[in-house]
């Protein structure tokens, strides 16, 4: 057998982890690699992203079992089965496709798939109907959708300090601060009253923008880490603040901001995966193609 199908990689990967130990993604693929004859070429052949072909399928398969909810993250490339993983694996010992994957709820939310009466609409599943570039821009969506994935894994994992000077660069990337040289700082941890960042909006600082970033994996922020966020306003005298965490807010810290004369601004984990690929934080761009279409009006000789 040579270079293998998409499909055909997540079999071998959950095999892989089915000691229920933390792998490696890159020895996930080495593994995966051995489970089939490549040619010097297949093995080799770079993509344009640096990747092998087969490495590049590998993490696309990757990405949909942890959307499946098969295997989970445990930090940066790191991964682990789950007991749902295990399950699957017990009752499919052979062969695994997408089609196994469908029953999962998760899995068709991040799909943008929906069932009736337990079937897939044909709409979901059937491309006949729709054009080549709708179907472009739902390839662009769920690549989109991947590096989201990564950039947010990769935010819970670096250091606070480090996800302090993330955001704040983040927030001048948007426009704010204008064009103020070092409109954007970190504030020293020591006596910095809750505060992790300021922007300034003029030259002589006399509006600023104070920041609090929490690089949380899984604790949900509440009313309470909100209210110490105001508190700490009120003793800078500012009127402006962005709470950004890589996890959640409740619906109580959301009513919350809606109430005070403050303005503060919630930017939770999903949020920031989005604001981060809009303004190039934590990516590169790849080549471009330009798609043409047919222009009647040209060949109009009234």
């Amino acid at each position: 057998m040579s270079l293998p199908g998409f499909q055909n990689t997540l079999l071998p990967i959950l095999k892989y982890l089915e000691d229920e130990q933390p792998h490696k993604a890159k020895d996930t693929f080495a593994y995966v690699e051995t489970q089939f004859d490549l040619t010097e070429e297949e093995a080799t052949t770079l993509l344009k992203n640096g990747r092998t072909r087969l490495m590049d399928r590998v993490l696309w398969a990757i990405t949909y079992l942890r959307k499946a909810c098969l295997i989970e993250s445990i930090s940066r490339g790191v991964f682990r089965i789950t007991s749902r993983g295990k399950m699957l694996l017990a009752k499919n010992p052979k062969t695994l496709s997408m089609k196994d994957l469908e029953q999962y709820p998760e899995y068709l939310e991040f799909r943008g798939l929906e069932k009736t009466n337990g079937e897939l609409n044909e709409s979901a599943t059937s491309t006949h109907q729709s054009t080549p570039q709708e179907d472009l821009q739902q390839i662009i969506e769920t690549i989109r959708d991947q590096i989201e994935v990564e950039l947010l894994d990769t935010l819970k994992t670096i250091s606070p300090t480090f996800f302090e000077k993330v955001v704040v660069g983040l927030l001048e990337k948007m426009g704010y601060g204008g064009f103020i040289k070092g409109a954007g700082s970190t504030t020293k941890h020591s006596g910095d009253d809750g505060i992790d960042g300021i922007i300034k909006e003029d030259r002589l600082g006399l509006d600023l923008i104070h920041i609090q970033a929490k690089r949380y994996t899984t604790t949900v922020v509440g009313r309470p880490e909100i209210q110490s966020f105001a508190g700490s306003l009120e003793g800078q005298h500012g009127r402006k603040g962005v709470f950004i965490t890589t996890s959640s807010f409740s619906s109580e810290a959301h009513e919350y901001v809606k109430r005070i004369e403050k303005k503060i601004v919630l930017i939770d984990g999903t949020h920031l995966s989005h604001l981060c690929f809009d303004f190039g934080i934590g990516v590169t761009d790849e080549p471009s193609y330009v798609i043409k279409k047919f222009d009647p009006s040209f060949f109009d000789e009234n």
